[in-house]
């Protein structure tokens, strides 16, 4: 499942790829001409997809993509004298990005196809480049693989990264899955292990075993110590399954297994795990845990172990927040960036035995931050003063933000997307009570917004389903703003399941699928129609992934919806248990396998109520989809088509659960807005 499904990158010119489209229905509607206005504007955003501050809090460096690549820049850290980083080629000849600085603050490590051989778009070199001097940064040694996660040693003298040797994909079970042929399951595995590369020699070694898999890793203060996340191969299924292990930074040392959440008792009992961070004295590993259905969107509650070993502590239990990303500002002090009702909050916590408490919000904001580096993380300097990253919303685009950390949001110091601004209309978060439970969600209003006039609605349901929709720019893809723009109410709910009030609000979607979170989601839209003029005899239900499921679903359950688009979604949800290939995913959601309780499974199938389905439904998926396939949605499109419903189904070739081709990305995009101006039009 996923929350942000289409990869954000620039427009291509034309539809180049061909597409399978089946459609029971004459696919004639006419083109709106405000959506080639639309996706043009959509396009001029420049993605800002990292941002790093120097240990001395004195330097920038981000990514920002650049003649349709992405490229580096570095700056002072008011965003002043910034320019693009020497190196091999001119900025955008080639792709550079995974940044990382050295602890003297002058050299910056990045990840580039400069110097790879021709045609390989996987693989990168690594390069360092002195910031001080103009010019060409060196390449360190040669990489046949897959790379990312750059960390520096304490000493400067290694670099350390997560690797997968002679890697034939991107090592992301959101990535394209490998064609589906010849015996399955018995040819070679990818392991991504932690790598250390010697900068002197440029000499490559494998630090982990060559039988587990890592997910995430931190090395400890003196660069002596790992420790990570790892579980069994394949990498792609068993991320909700893995362990905790320390182990020294040298190649051949044994693992020692720190926590197991599935032997563990209590309230980590068969969640996950993620982001273990080391304390500065290396005492203690703080790491999150929860139920999340999506390596890298990351909530729960904060944990920590002592690194010589013993049960984990949920020192943050009963919470009514989702902690995201968690640093040690010392050894009893963390700094946290967490999601509160729809919005991101940065806060202290201080240890006090067995609990964290907050300490202080330090600012609270309607939009998306990160640095890049993982979900909600944040750049600070060595001493914690000074921070840095991007940051999104409605109403603003994407920017380069850094300086003091404290009570007020540090600034813009960037003005890369300036001149763009939002066609659609403005963002308002609104909140109501259901089943004894507060829900919040977010409202877009149409573009030109007149309080005498009755508008449709589009309802938005985000992936996952452990996620939230916090405010960001949209991009050419799937999202809530286009809809916004051409005239809808966009309501994009946090339902049950959802990141931001509590790990107990998260968990209470479990064995209910389509149940009590759509109620919550049904519940929204009597809530926002109670108080905006909204016409309820023109609604409209969309969603990818877990939102494609909710989709499929609601149509399902309900004919109040005269529209539907679904994206990536499930029909079936015990013939997808042997269909992904991520599986290891769903006990903990269904509390057991297919082959224990399928009637668990049948009970949020799709498929089992399809008699009922009556609304037009568009159903999109990419054809290589691991996480969601594309035999769910040509079951969901085959019924539709066998009761008369008018249907349209799109697959596109060579994508996964993330597409990465722009011109797929648009595709979609237009696809979804011309179904719903054909079935549910703005106007009157």
């Amino acid at each position: 499942m996923l929350r942000n499904p289409l990869r954000l990158l620039p427009l291509a010119a034309a539809l180049a790829a061909p597409l399978v489209h089946a459609t029971t229905t004459p696919d004639s509607a006419p083109a709106d001409p405000r959506i080639a206005s639309l996706l043009e504007q959509l396009g001029k955003v420049r993605s800002i997809g990292e941002v790093a501050l120097s240990p001395d809090g004195r330097k920038l460096a981000w990514v920002v993509n650049t003649a349709g690549k992405p490229a580096i820049e570095i700056a002072d850290a008011d965003g002043h004298h910034a320019h693009a980083l020497g190196s091999n080629g001119s900025p955008g000849s080639c792709r550079q990005g995974d940044i990382a600085w050295a602890p003297d603050s002058r050299q910056l490590a990045f990840l580039s196809d400069c110097g790879q051989k021709a045609g390989d778009t996987l693989n990168k070199q690594l390069f360092v480049a002195d910031t001080t001097t103009a010019g060409p940064a060196r390449q360190v040694g040669q990489l046949d693989g897959y790379a990312r996660g750059l960390h520096w040693s304490a000493d400067g003298k290694q670099i350390a990264m997560l690797y997968v040797a002679g890697a034939t994909r991107q090592a992301d079970a959101h990535a394209a899955a490998k064609l589906a042929t010849g015996e399955i399951g018995v040819d070679g595995v990818e392991i991504q292990r932690i790598a250390e590369v010697d900068l002197t020699s440029g000499q490559l070694s494998a630090l982990t075993p060559a039988d587990i898999y890592i997910y995430e890793f931190d090395w400890s203060a003196d660069s002596r110590q790992l420790v990570y996340t790892a579980a069994p191969a394949p990498g792609d299924a068993n991320w909700w399954v893995a362990k905790l292990y320390t182990q020294p930074a040298q190649a051949g040392a044994a693992p020692r297994l720190l926590v197991d959440a599935g032997e563990v008792s209590g309230s980590l009992h068969g969640l996950q795990m993620a982001l273990p961070r080391f304390s500065p004295d290396g005492s203690k590993v703080a790491f999150i845990g929860g139920l999340m259905s999506d390596q890298g969107t990351t909530g729960g509650d904060i944990y920590a172990v002592s690194s010589a070993g013993g049960a984990p502590v949920n020192l943050t239990p009963g919470t009514h927040v989702s902690p995201t990303w968690v640093h040690w500002s010392d050894n009893q002090r963390l700094l946290v960036d967490q999601t509160v009702n729809g919005q991101r909050q940065v806060a202290d916590y201080t240890l006090e035995g067995d609990h964290a408490n907050q300490t202080r919000a330090l600012f609270t904001l309607p939009a998306s931050i990160g640095d890049g580096r993982a979900a909600g993380s944040l750049s600070l300097s060595r001493d914690g003063k000074y921070v840095a990253f991007t940051e999104s919303s409605f109403s603003a685009a994407p920017e380069v933000h850094a300086g003091v950390l404290g009570s007020t949001p540090p600034p813009a110091v960037t003005a890369i997307n300036a001149a763009l601004k939002p066609s659609w209309g403005k963002g308002e978060s609104v909140e109501w009570d259901h089943d004894g439970r507060h829900v919040q969600g977010w409202l877009l209003y149409p573009a030109n917004y007149d309080p005498h006039k009755r508008y449709p609605m589009i309802v938005m349901v985000h992936g996952g389903p452990s996620s939230a929709v916090v405010p960001s720019w949209p991009h050419v893809g799937f999202g809530g703003a286009p809809f916004s723009a051409l005239g809808y109410f966009v309501l994009q709910p946090n339902p049950r399941g959802s990141f931001g009030q509590g790990e107990a609000f998260v968990q209470a979607n479990r064995k209910d699928f389509g149940y009590g979170d759509f109620s919550d989601v049904l519940a929204g839209v009597d809530a926002v129609e109670k108080k905006f003029p909204v016409d309820d005899n023109r609604l409209g239900l969309t969603g990818w992934s877990y939102g494609g499921f909710t989709t499929m679903f609601g149509v399902t359950q309900t004919q109040r919806f005269h529209a539907a688009v679904a994206g990536a979604g499930v029909s079936n949800w015990q013939s997808y248990y042997g269909q992904n290939l991520i599986d290891q995913w769903m006990p903990p959601f269904f509390g057991a396998t297919v082959y224990d309780d399928p009637a668990v499974y049948a009970k949020s199938s799709p498929i089992n109520f399809i008699k009922q389905v009556k609304t037009p439904t568009l159903v999109v998926v990419g054809d290589r989809d691991a996480e969601c396939p594309a035999p769910q949605s040509f079951e969901f499109w085959h019924a539709l088509r066998a009761q008369g419903v008018p249907t349209s189904l799109v697959v596109y070739p060579n994508e996964g659960h993330g597409f990465v081709k722009p011109e797929h990305q648009r595709d979609v995009l237009q696809r979804s807005l011309n179904w719903f101006a054909k079935y549910l039009p703005a106007s009157n």
